[in-house]
């Protein structure tokens, strides 16, 4: 699951700590449960540690059970990595993906461009017609933009998902 590049992605969005994030989690998923080992194991500021983790609670993907120690009267965190909770994130994450996607295809396919060849700009059939087909910006002429290759590369994205899609990310450890 770690190297799951979409995971990955996940992660440094709910993190903003990619140096330590993949750290904590594989120590949580090796045994160590409290954020002082998980501090001792990787040689991450114990600071450091209790912020990512609390942005994984945060974020539903870890939880933590407290325990008071009888003599000292401190607290302890144990933490526990929710793997239902970020396979849901992952699957909703690609669901999220494809039909983007989709959005993208459905627009491709109704309309038609006409794009400028100095600046890279792309015009609606529309937006082109009305400016006699002189791009806006420079005013050099519009051409039309054969998009079928838009439309083929989206579509191979859209595959990719379905298939994820089919197999439901399972996240396994």
């Amino acid at each position: 699951m770690l190297k799951n590049p979409l995971f990955q992605e996940i992660l440094m969005d709910i993190t903003n700590d990619e140096k330590n994030s993949f750290s904590i989690i594989e120590c949580i998923l090796n045994g160590k449960t409290s954020d002082e080992e998980i501090s001792k194991e990787t040689e991450i500021k114990l600071t450091v540690v209790r912020r990512v983790l609390y942005k994984l609670y945060d974020a539903g993907i870890a939880s933590y059970k407290r325990t008071k120690d009888p003599i000292t009267k401190w607290e302890s965190y144990n933490w526990r990595f929710e793997q239902d909770k970020a396979s849901e994130i992952i699957n909703k994450k690609y669901k999220n993906l494809k039909e983007e996607i989709e959005r993208c295809i459905k627009y491709e396919e109704e309309n038609i461009f006409f794009a400028c060849n100095t600046n890279n700009h792309r015009y609606k059939f529309e937006k082109a017609s009305q400016t006699n087909f002189i791009c806006p910006e420079c005013g050099e002429s519009l051409e039309y933009q054969d998009n079928s290759f838009i439309i083929v590369k989206l579509l191979n994205e859209k595959a990719k998902y379905i298939s994820l899609g089919k197999s439901k990310v399972m996240i396994s450890l």
